[in-house]
């Protein structure tokens, strides 16, 4: 085996190793990455030739975690793992997005990338090395790749700027971004923040640039020493030069007129097909002598040729002149218009349309047991704030069935999901989905999902720290030009066509998330801090629009919404509320029609009961209530009588606590039985706490002192009790013929009803109190 190791070290020391050659040798590239105690395994294979007719990159990245990487069994009927999860599709999307502008344009080969966690021990994050261990494949491989990239994490924590923070790291981080970038030029953007600077983030993407410099030269190395710097060739595209400058001549005009026409945009596509179909009607009368396949092949290469020509035309009338496809300037914002509460009975709902980009947005709230748990190799917990995102075809005209969610729909749901997050309170107690319905795209329907998440939160009454508004930034550039335009709130062509796609969404006072994705080399920090000052004055603008509509929460949650009330109880109380086998507080639920959920959190239970009316919770929370109260001396207490003894009864005063309540403390008139009062089990009575045994919390109740005292009562004295070591020594003297002569006869047991002290506490000790009553 020739195995190749390579290592790099991050800025606080650790190290990452690279190596090659031992195992996966089949495949056209892999290299085993490992970081402490965590290894990942990436693969690269591709097609020896492309499949006739494809003008795209056929890139496919997978990434998967093995849950034996953490010593975990799967979850599941079937114990092994299934489909991709919505982490492991994150991450699959963050490498790609970072490997495919660089593959060679006109290279079409299928190009699989497969990335393994093969172990893990919790400390590390495995998805930040992914994309360095995919790269070093493809530089492991002769597959065509014209850079090297590596991707990190980037955290900010107390002011300082941390690569690949660790779990327990970024639990005090209040920036998280991950970045993707060659050793001259970032590429991808993606993270998170608490309403950071627009500068601090500046400040985070060059801490990542100088971070990934060595690791993109280890690569070049790597390919070096493997022999695999120079790679294979190809010839995946049949072109034409005559063809296509006849195009560029004739055509350019045109195509450039259009953009002066700000058509909207299926008027600004009809017109461009209508360029291209007149000239290939013309095309084939002067190539009568072409077969039907040569004049179907000449077609397929004049349309990428006037894709081309309508990117070019696009991008010099913006440089040039300034002007966009439909008329706006570089800095203008499209028509906005809100509606909240378009629909009457989801919780909250709003509309938000930006020029023909549209957003139906819906909240729910619901209670704990509505919690979303996640359940992965590294993390199993719950979430609480849900953001699905759906692009049904209709959106953009398209005439296709819909199918299920795909990765474009959850990037861009969760894209939207970090945005708006961090503005929901930890203390509110419901938890929250969202769902984003494009009625409409055209150009950053994810930005759309954040502005109408937002007021659809506000309209369920969901009280949010602040309002969030996103929007979505381009940038045309060409090489070796100074000149470049940044475009305010893209449209899909600008997206497109052009060398940007930079979202940022945030509050007035920050930003809470950025995703970017660049096309262009040498894309200056300065021109990105241009670009994101230039969209915060977009957000302010839009956010404005947006306050028209609602300026804050609603103060009252309408009708539907189920009411929740929150609490916490002694820890100690826990078991009492649960029961055993759940049994009391499904009980509770049965009786009351609520729904009651209870945690330990931070040394306490956390409680939450949720009910459609108030009399339903008011009943639930009396029921809590009483299981967590204290009984207090001199109480009165409406109790049940659970069992009936010769000396008294026990009586519920509380839910699960007894008392006892003596035979003299039922009435003021002696008793002979608890029956003769008329006292059974199940009956209510009313008693008052007398007395709590400090030794033993037992509890002495009286009901006959709620009642009036008859005249001329008079209390019977107490017999004296001798004590109980005179009685014994006595008898033990009798034994040995010194005792003190005749036994008296015992008196019969009896109960006195003045004699309060001597009643036992409990059926437990009943025998003992049974044999010392005199």
């Amino acid at each position: 085996m020739n195995v190749i190791t390579k290592s790099v070290q991050l800025p606080d020391g650790r190290t990452i190793t690279i190596e090659t050659g031992k195992v996966a040798k089949q495949a056209d590239g892999a290299a085993v990455l490992r970081m402490g105690n965590t290894v990942l395994l990436a693969t690269v294979c591709a097609a020896k030739d492309a499949v006739p007719g494809t003008d795209f990159m056929p890139l496919q990245v997978d990434y998967r975690e093995q849950y034996s990487a953490a010593g975990r069994f799967p979850g599941g009927f079937t114990k092994r793992e299934g489909k991709a999860s919505d982490e492991e599709i994150l991450t699959s999307r963050l490498v790609d997005r970072a490997l495919r502008p660089l593959f060679p344009s006109n290279y079409h080969a299928e190009v699989y990338v497969q990335v393994m966690l093969l172990s893990a021990d919790g400390v590390d994050q495995p998805d930040a090395p992914a994309g360095f261990a995919a790269s070093a494949a493809m530089a492991c491989s002769d597959i065509p790749f014209e850079h090297y990239i590596s991707e990190v994490r980037v955290a900010r924590i107390n002011g300082e700027y941390v690569v690949n923070p660790t779990f327990q790291q970024m639990e005090e981080a209040d920036m998280d971004i991950m970045v993707g970038a060659t050793k001259d030029n970032i590429m991808m953007v993606e993270g998170e923040m608490k309403e950071v600077a627009e500068q601090d983030l500046i400040g985070a993407l060059k801490a990542a640039a100088e971070a990934i410099k060595p690791m993109c030269e280890l690569q070049y190395e790597l390919a070096k020493e493997k022999g695999t710097d120079v790679k294979r060739e190809y010839d995946h595209e049949i072109n034409d030069e005559e063809l296509r400058e006849q195009i560029k001549s004739e055509l350019y005009k045109p195509a450039y007129d259009i953009n002066h026409q700000a058509l909207e945009k299926h008027a600004r596509q009809d017109a461009f097909d209508k360029v291209l179909a007149d000239f290939l009607e013309k095309y084939d009368a002067a190539h009568t002598d072409l077969s039907e396949e040569d004049l179907e092949e000449k077609h397929a290469e004049a349309t990428r040729y006037y894709d081309d020509v309508m990117r070019d035309a696009m991008r010099r009338c913006i440089l040039d002149e300034g002007l966009r496809l439909d008329g706006r300037a570089t800095t203008d914002i499209r028509p906005i218009w809100c509606e909240v509460s378009p629909l009457p009975m989801p919780h909250g709902s709003a509309i938000f349309q930006r020029g023909e980009t549209m957003s139906l947005s819906t909240c729910t709230l619901g209670t704990k047991m509505d919690e979303k748990l996640i359940d992965g190799v590294l993390e199993k917990s719950y979430q609480r704030f849900l953001l699905h995102y759906n692009f049904p075809p209709f959106s953009t005209g398209e005439a296709k069935a819909q199918r299920g969610v795909g990765r474009r729909e959850i990037g861009h749901g969760h894209l939207a999901w970090r945005g708006l997050k961090g503005q929901i309170p930890a203390d509110f107690p419901y938890t929250v989905r969202l769902v984003s319905q494009i009625l409409e795209s055209n150009g950053s329907s994810s930005m759309a999902t954040v502005c109408a998440g937002t007021l659809a939160l506000m309209d369920a009454g969901v009280p949010m720290k602040k309002p969030v508004s996103g929007i979505a930034m381009g940038l045309i550039k060409n090489p070796g030009e100074d000149k470049y335009a940044i475009l305010s709130d893209i449209l899909g062509d600008e997206d497109h066509l052009g060398d940007m796609d930079f979202k940022t969404t945030g509050t007035r006072d920050g930003l809470t998330a950025t995703q970017m994705d660049i096309k262009c080399d040498g894309l200056s920090f300065e021109i990105l801090e241009e670009a994101l000052m230039q969209a915060k004055a977009g957000r302010e603008h839009i956010l404005n629009c947006m306050m028209e509509t609602i300026s804050e929460p609603r103060a009252e949650m309408k009708p539907q919404v189920p009411r929740i009330v929150a609490f916490d109880i002694p820890k100690e109380f826990i078991g009492a509320v649960i029961g055993p086998g759940g049994k009391i507080i499904q009980q509770m639920q049965e009786d009351t029609g609520a729904t009651i959920t209870i945690e330990e959190t931070d040394g306490k239970g956390h409680v939450q009961v949720s009910a459609p009316n108030k009399d339903s919770i008011d009943a639930a929370l009396a029921k809590i209530k009483a299981i967590v109260a204290v009984p207090e001396v001199g109480e009165v207490y409406e109790g049940t009588v659970r069992s009936i003894m010769p000396y008294g009864c026990f009586v519920e005063i509380l839910p699960g606590k007894d008392g006892l309540l003596h035979i003299s403390e039922i009435d003021w008139k002696r008793l002979e039985t608890v029956e003769e009062a008329g006292i059974k089990e199940g009956d209510k009575i009313k008693v008052k706490l007398m007395e709590i045994d400090p030794k033993t919390g037992k509890y002495k109740l009286s009901h006959r002192v709620l009642m009036e005292k008859p005249e001329g009562y008079v209390e019977r004295e107490r017999r004296p009790r001798p004590e109980r070591g005179e009685r014994r020594g006595g008898r033990r003297d009798e034994r040995h013929g010194e005792g003190r002569g005749e036994r008296p006869a015992r008196q019969p047991r009896r109960y006195e009803h003045h004699n309060e002290e001597q009643a036992p506490k409990d059926f437990n000790d009943s025998l003992d109190h049974n044999n010392d009553v005199e």
